[in-house]
């Protein structure tokens, strides 16, 4: 199947799905995005489907979208037909939780675990969602955007200069602070 096939029969199977193509031609992959309440029903669709047959759990995660929420994200691959899907769930940031496919993919309980413990995702219905990397101390959700890493606003710039700055000399830029790190005084207190 074409990934054009895989992602119209994948959404034609669950209700209120939408697919699509990503990629170009030769890495093309089909990709469903579906509602949190169908993400279960899409994931079996995949695996339960002849035509489909997606019987392997290729890896699970999600992205932080800031003030959209975070989007959830299989890839399944089936092994018989050689094609795969990537199955999109997005969850407001004031309700992150879904439903787990543990009892569909064992294999999920370990990415399930990594993305609770890295992006603060419930998974409804996991077995254990214990801290998997993290010390059990830890505290926040270190994949978020809005999370700061404590090193980047403790230790000063490495190089002898500023990033940006020229070689020869000359007057000194405004000291530069990485994507998220507030201004000192503004963090820690």
């Amino acid at each position: 199947m074409t990934p054009e096939e895989v992602g119209a029969r994948l959404g034609g199977l669950v209700s209120d799905a939408s697919g699509s193509v990503s990629g170009g031609e030769e890495f093309a992959r089909a990709t469903v995005d579906v509602p949190p309440a169908r993400w279960p029903e899409a994931v079996r669709a995949a695996r339960d489907d002849p035509d489909l047959a997606m019987d392997f759990l290729d890896w699970l995660s999600a992205v932080d979208e800031l003030d959209d929420g975070f989007r959830v994200v299989a890839h399944l691959w089936s092994t018989s037909a050689r094609h795969g899907v990537l199955v999109r769930t997005l969850l407001p940031r004031d309700a992150l939780a879904v439903d787990s496919v543990v009892d569909l993919y064992p294999g999920a309980a370990w990415h399930e675990r990594e993305t609770h413990e890295m992006f603060g995702i419930g998974f409804t219905g996991h077995p254990g969602l214990e801290p998997l990397l993290l010390p059990p101390e830890f505290e926040g959700h270190p994949l978020r955007k809005e999370f700061v890493l404590a090193s980047r606003v403790a230790k000063a710039w490495p190089g002898a200069k500023e990033p940006g700055e020229p070689h020869g000399g000359g007057t000194r830029r405004q000291p530069m602070r990485p994507p998220g790190v507030p201004a000192p005084g503004e963090w820690g207190e």
